[in-house]
C-alpha cells in the first residue's frame, strides 16, 4: 500500500432492540439493523447519530459504534512506551 493512502480504522454501525435498559442483549438478532461499516469514527459517528435520531421514541431501541480496527489489531492499543508491571 502507498504511503500517501489515507489511515483506515474501521468501524461497524449495529443496532437494535434491546431486551432490557440495563444490557446490550439485543431482543431479536434475526432484526439487528447493520448500518454499514466505516472508515472512521467520524462518519461512523454521523451514521449512528442518524439512526440514533430517528428511533428516538423507542427507549429499548440502541445504536452503538464498534472499533473493528482494535479487533482486527489489538496491538494497536497498547502503548509501546509502556513496561509491564512486575
Amino acid at each position: 500500500m502507498p504511503d500517501s493512502a489515507p489511515q483506515q480504522l474501521l468501524h461497524l454501525v449495529i443496532g437494535g432492540e434491546l431486551t432490557d435498559l440495563a444490557s446490550t442483549t439485543f431482543r431479536d438478532l434475526d432484526k439487528v439493523d447493520i448500518v454499514g461499516v466505516f472508515p472512521n469514527y467520524a462518519t461512523a459517528y454521523a451514521a449512528w447519530k442518524a439512526k440514533a435520531q430517528q428511533t428516538v421514541d423507542n427507549a429499548h431501541m440502541r445504536y452503538f459504534v464498534v472499533h473493528l480496527h482494535r479487533l482486527l489489531d489489538p496491538a494497536q492499543d497498547a502503548r509501546p512506551d509502556t513496561k509491564p508491571a512486575r
